[in-house]
């Protein structure tokens, strides 16, 4: 049984433009149209319950099962906080965050714990027996939570990883084990 999947990163937000610990906001204007022009299909749609991820799933097209696997981060007390201002009343709360990945100075979830909810759900997938093609629309900290797990990379690497709104991940797993797969360039290259 052989799965496939691919995971995209929700469309932007206010808080992304303001680089700010995410609450539940929900897409920019700007946002929900370029989310639109890039359809994705699949027999089976997951998506976070966060309202940027149900928009940028419907955007797309898909009908998602809402997957609370998928959540973004929780970011505690910093929830809606811009990261400058953060920086500003808790600058070794931010550096021991950035520098220890099982660091959870604002009261919520580790980049560990996160690593590990999702390395959990994708293992989860074969448990269940799932197989065929799947989309699941997310966060970039569950996609690079996802990344970490899939290239057995230490968790520190999770701040390595770049994943902008509406980036696409896709990855295939066949007897539980999973891969990054590279994909086409949209356009031949020069």
């Amino acid at each position: 049984m052989t799965i496939r999947l691919t995971l995209v990163c929700h469309g932007p937000t206010v808080a992304l433009s303001r680089a700010s610990f995410p609450a539940d906001e929900p897409l920019t204007e700007r946002g929900g149209q370029a989310a639109g022009h890039g359809g994705e299909s699949a027999a089976t749609a997951w998506c976070s319950p966060a309202a940027a991820a149900r928009e940028t799933a419907a955007a797309l097209g898909l009908d998602p099962s809402i997957e609370p696997a998928l959540r973004d981060c929780d970011y505690g007390r910093w929830r809606g906080r811009g990261l400058a201002e953060v920086q500003a009343a808790e600058p070794e709360a931010i550096r021991d965050w950035l520098t220890d990945p099982a660091a959870r100075p604002h009261g919520g979830e580790s980049i560990v714990d996160l690593i590990e909810r999702t390395g959990d759900w994708l293992a989860g997938l074969w448990r269940d027996s799932f197989h065929g093609r799947a989309v699941a629309v997310t966060h970039a900290a569950v996609i690079r939570a996802a990344l970490v797990n899939v290239l057995a990379a230490p968790p520190a690497s999770f701040w390595r990883v770049d994943v902008p709104p509406l980036a696409r991940v896709r990855l295939t797993a066949h007897h539980g084990r999973w891969q990054l797969r590279a994909t086409e360039p949209d356009r031949p290259p020069v």
